[in-house]
């Protein structure tokens, strides 16, 4: 059965933002749903974000062991954070990675994908990028971001992924899309 999309869509009358900070802003949508109702839903804006997925010459990947306390986890990441205004995300994937790590990308950055994690809900895109090569240029300037700094087998990350020890769709999205890309060498969408 195929319908037309336009019976399928929402329609926004307005909204009004409830809480507001630099990082978060939660807001009241005035929608009509496609049945007609009317009602009020909830959305959340969240800055975007870049995530550095970064590869050595042995197939490992730069990840970072945090705790996370919103869902007081111990969990596996990829390196990335908050895109600053003005800020090109491969150049905030990049920085980050240097600030976290003490490691640089090398090379040019390939854009594997940019997503919504809960679009139903929350609108916060991740640009994602890879790099094949880092150098050690020093020790990590933001000494809070992890308890560790590791290089992983990328062929351990599926099990890690599978038993919940890596953390957020900031960092499985972009595992998942070279594990499945890693065979053709193609990170591009044909």
């Amino acid at each position: 059965m195929t319908r037309n999309p336009d019976e399928l869509s929402w329609q926004r009358h307005g909204e009004r933002v409830v809480y507001d900070s630099p990082w978060i802003t939660v807001r009241l949508a005035d929608v009509t749903s496609p049945d007609g109702a009317r009602f009020e839903h909830h959305t959340v804006k969240l800055h975007h974000v870049a995530i550095a997925l970064i590869l050595n010459e042995n197939d490992e990947v730069l990840t970072l062991w945090r705790h996370r306390f919103a869902v007081d986890q111990w969990g596996y990441e990829l390196i990335g954070g908050l895109v600053e205004d003005g800020e090109d995300p491969a150049y905030t994937a990049e920085r980050e990675a240097i600030e976290e790590t003490g490691w640089r990308p090398i090379g040019e950055p390939e854009n594997i994908a940019t997503f919504q994690p809960l679009p139903g809900m929350i609108d916060a895109p991740i640009h994602t990028y890879v790099w094949h090569q880092a150098e050690k240029i020093g020790e990590p300037t933001d000494k809070e971001e992890a308890a560790r700094i590791e290089w992983i087998p990328v062929g351990q990350m599926l099990d890690l992924i599978k038993h919940g020890k890596v953390l957020g769709a900031g960092a499985i999205v972009p595992i998942l899309f070279y594990l499945a890309s890693h065979d053709t060498g193609n990170f591009g969408v044909s």
